[in-house]
């Protein structure tokens, strides 16, 4: 078979006991091929067959095998619309669970079941794939959709002027980026419609774990009540760190750092990525709570509902465990080493 555009050529039976023919007198590839007008490849995988015959290449064999190949039936579909497995992806869909959660989880479940599992780009492809309607519509929808461009590294100098007492991030201690002890939060607000409402959201950088904190509106003093009482929820011993951006409503640091315990560390400007796990985070919200709405009418319990939402769904970076599974498991660690140390 050779590639002629975009098109496939198949050898015929005539060229097929050429080269049987050719073979027998000794003749090379590139000969056969330049007799046949062929590339010597085309020839030399012809004659690879394995046709399991003794006496070598046979025409007649050769073009039976190529017919049965290419009446061979494909492999059927793995997911199609009303298999069961296609209604177990659709229901975590609507959970707005990633196609790689999905994938993760379901790998996890059935190790030994490839026919219960399915990848990741199976599952993009089965969505884009579908024809258009209601349904279609319904799931891609669930998707995270792509962030807006990123701005260019190189615009304007940053004109929301300096913060008072802030400390560089280049002075948080290494093992934040480890990743390997918890109590470390990055943070951030998300603003609403006309800039005119806000939500901080905190990710804790061990387990991944979402808060979420409604706020009055997008100040200063807002940011200091709202992460506040969002932290104050958190245990002490998991109050270590606080990594922010340079927004002016992180001007009450000071203040925070007083009720909460936490050192308060600050980016470079105009480096989202110092904040990679927040910024993902945010990015998820979206799908929650989209632009351009106002965010002042989401209750606090309507927010919790969400970072539970988030919380619930497996992360690759966990090894496909939740959020909130690894958190608890963490404060179940730390009761039983407070009662270790009192016996």
């Amino acid at each position: 078979m050779e590639k002629s555009g975009k098109h496939y050529k198949q050898l015929n039976a005539e060229e097929r006991a050429t080269i049987m023919l050719m073979k027998r007198e000794g003749s090379g590839l590139r000969e056969i091929g330049r007799f046949l007008k062929r590339s010597p490849s085309t020839i030399s995988n012809e004659i690879a067959r394995d046709l399991g015959c003794e006496s070598g290449y046979v025409a007649s064999l050769a073009g039976e095998q190529a017919r049965r190949l290419r009446i061979k039936p494909r492999r059927p579909l793995k997911l199609v619309e009303g298999n069961p497995l296609f209604e177990v992806v659709k229901e975590h869909l609507k959970k707005k669970w990633s196609p790689e959660q999905i994938a993760g989880t379901l790998k996890s479940m059935y190790p030994d079941q490839p026919s219960q599992r399915v990848s990741h780009e199976t599952i993009y492809h089965t969505l884009y794939a579908m024809p258009r309607g209601e349904l279609r519509r319904e799931l891609i929808a669930s998707l995270r959709w792509s962030r807006d461009k990123r701005r260019s590294k190189t615009r304007a100098p940053d004109g929301r002027g300096h913060i008072a007492e802030m400390q560089s991030i280049h002075l948080r201690p290494p093992e934040v980026a480890d990743r390997l002890i918890a109590g470390h939060w990055e943070a951030d607000m998300i603003k609403g419609a006309m800039n005119r409402s806000s939500v901080g959201t905190l990710v804790e950088r061990t387990t991944l774990l979402v808060v979420l904190a409604k706020m009055a509106d997008g100040t200063a003093q807002s940011a200091l009540d709202g992460f506040s009482e969002a932290l104050s929820a958190i245990p002490p011993e998991l109050r270590k760190t606080f990594t922010y951006d340079q927004g002016r409503e992180m001007s009450k640091h000071v203040q925070l750092t007083e009720r909460t315990g936490m050192a308060v560390y600050f980016c470079d400007p105009h480096s989202p990525w110092q904040r990679g796990l927040n910024e993902n985070t945010n990015g998820l919200l979206r799908q929650y709570l989209p632009k351009g709405v106002d965010l002042s009418t989401y209750t606090q319990e309507q927010l919790d509902e969400i970072a539970w939402s988030l919380n619930t769904r497996p992360r690759k970076s966990l090894g496909f465990r939740t959020p909130v599974a690894v958190y608890n498991e963490l404060l179940l660690n730390m009761e039983f080493a407070k009662f270790a140390t009192k016996h």
